[in-house]
């Protein structure tokens, strides 16, 4: 009897010491997971000035719903669409600026994605998540900005899509035997998605992908955020880049 009850004041202690070690790892991940959360939560935000130029620009409609922004010709509206994914952690609002012109000139209707967490690799929603709001459009390209465009190529392989459209970014998957058509804009200054990167990734693309390098253009020219840590210095103005990206996306889709 004295030698069982000698050994419960030890037994006690070991079962204090899992609870308070189990309690430390809860707080340690819940502390994680906050930070976490904070840190996706802080995005680029996007120029006001830029967003209003789009919201208010009369050749195109602008709806934002929970899921995504969606930018539609007024007039001459085509089939066809681009479901347009942002670079990690940058304000989907960002790149409407960068895009009006090409909706309105093309006649291309533009939804852009507002992805789970800021991030497109956590967004594992399927592609009619958001060309549901378009449902005139009948021919869909998926594209993307940074990260974005690597998570396009990865949906471009999945969905049934007529081709994939990059805002300095390339592939991370192999898309070179699937026959879609393919555009990759670039930036000559690019500090991120660097000229070597884009061409040191092009045999994952279609042989007759058209690649146009924007001269003078950044990492951060492709939206309307701001300065991005890691970055080139941009010497191409947002016009001269916004001039550029409609010219080769009119040129892309024979507009």
């Amino acid at each position: 009897m004295s030698t069982t009850a000698s050994h419960r004041p030890e037994r006690s202690s070991w079962g204090r010491r899992a609870v308070r070690v189990l309690l430390a790892v809860l707080v340690v991940l819940t502390l994680v997971v906050v930070g976490f959360l904070v840190w996706a939560k802080t995005v680029m935000q996007g120029e006001r000035p830029a967003s209003l130029e789009a919201w208010t620009d009369e050749r195109v409609s602008i709806e934002s719903f929970d899921d995504s922004i969606v930018m539609t010709p007024v007039d001459d509206a085509s089939d066809r669409g681009l479901v347009f994914i942002p670079g990690a952690k940058v304000d989907p609002y960002a790149y409407m600026a960068k895009l009006v012109d090409a909706v309105a000139e093309t006649g291309t209707t533009v939804v852009i994605t507002k992805p789970i967490l800021n991030l497109a690799f956590f967004d594992q929603r399927p592609l009619e998540t958001f060309t549901r709001h378009a449902p005139e459009a009948s021919e869909w390209y998926v594209g993307g900005h940074s990260l974005g465009g690597v998570r396009a190529c990865m949906m471009a392989a999945d969905e049934e899509v007529a081709g994939v459209v990059f805002f300095g970014s390339y592939c991370a998957n192999d898309l070179s035997g699937s026959g879609l058509a393919v555009l990759s804009i670039s930036g000559s200054d690019d500090g991120l998605s660097t000229p070597d990167k884009i061409e040191g990734a092009a045999h994952l693309l279609p042989a007759d992908a058209t690649f146009v390098e924007i001269a003078g253009a950044n990492h951060g020219s492709f939206g309307d955020y701001g300065v991005q840590p890691g970055d080139g210095v941009a010497t191409a103005s947002d016009r001269e880049v916004r001039d550029e990206i409609t010219r080769a996306l009119a040129e892309f889709w024979g507009e």
